[in-house]
């Protein structure tokens, strides 16, 4: 939130209608995609607004170094980076504070969602590339993440949704764009289990009353159940199709028949018998 001035009102006057059109509680184009990446155990891109994410999962695996390993349980290590052109202004290579502390949270919100009891001494490894960066990368790394992880395979309680809402020329808005986030007030990233509403992830950044943050958290929780239907729709397309393959009949072509003629030649034809021995 870097609560800068805008050079134009992000809000009209109407109070309901932002500068790019959407209303106060809807949300930018969102699409996904399953399965994207052959090398890795599970994988999704996620295109949501101008950002462009993906994601990649490996594992349960052995854990390197062996000193690592948790006896009772998986470990899931997270890792999210933004590529050095996901911005305007080139990015330095290499992992920063944010992305260190985007990692430990996305690796706690998996940890306490996928079933790590069943995988002692292993780990599950999640990649989280920002390619295009517009807002909102935490939330859109998170989501692409979660799919990666059910196409994967990995055993989870559900599949996770993550959106953020804000505050906006003192107007609660959900899902903040580029300009709304740096000129804004306020940014509440949420992650949410659909099923029982339990939160994975909530953070906060700048100052909003308690109306406010409710009505941020209202507006997260209906973009969440949104999210999740997108997501659960991508897995689908993509097992439909891997179905549909494995189920296809391939017609066998006919085999070359011998003409009729040939064959009644060859059954009016004499046998030909085997000469006494020591002949007449």
């Amino acid at each position: 939130m870097g609560g800068t001035q805008s050079e134009h009102k992000l809000i009209l006057e109407d109070g309901r209608t932002r500068y790019d059109g959407r209303a106060l509680d809807e949300l930018r184009p969102v699409s996904i995609q399953a399965g994207v990446l052959r090398r890795a155990d599970g994988s999704a891109y996620v295109e949501w607004g101008q950002n462009k994410v993906l994601a990649a999962v490996y594992g349960p695996r052995e854990v390197h170094p062996r000193h690592l390993q948790n006896p009772a349980r998986a470990i899931v290590q997270a890792r999210y980076n933004m590529a050095s052109f996901s911005v305007g202004e080139r990015k330095r290579p290499g992992p920063d504070r944010r992305s260190q502390e985007i990692s430990k949270i996305i690796s706690e919100a998996f940890t306490s969602v996928v079933f790590v009891e069943q995988f002692p001494r292993t780990t599950v490894d999640v990649y989280m590339e920002v390619l295009q960066a517009d807002a909102g990368t935490r939330c859109a790394g998170l989501t692409a993440a979660s799919v990666a992880l059910a196409d994967a395979g990995v055993p989870m309680r559900d599949i996770v949704p993550a959106v953020a809402s804000g505050k906006v020329e003192d107007v609660v808005v959900c899902d903040l764009n580029k300009d709304e986030d740096t000129c804004g007030q306020a940014d509440v990233p949420c992650a949410i289990l659909p099923r029982t509403g339990e939160f994975l992830l909530l953070q906060m950044d700048g100052h909003l009353t308690y109306d406010e943050l409710m009505r941020a958290i209202e507006y997260n929780r209906r973009a969440a159940k949104v999210i999740n239907e997108l997501q659960k729709e991508a897995l689908r397309k993509k097992y439909s199709i891997v179905t549909l393959q494995n189920n296809e009949i391939t017609e066998q072509p006919p085999q070359e028949q011998p003409p009729q003629e040939q064959l009644e030649k060859a059954a009016d034809a004499p046998v030909a018998s085997n000469p006494p021995e020591g002949g007449a």
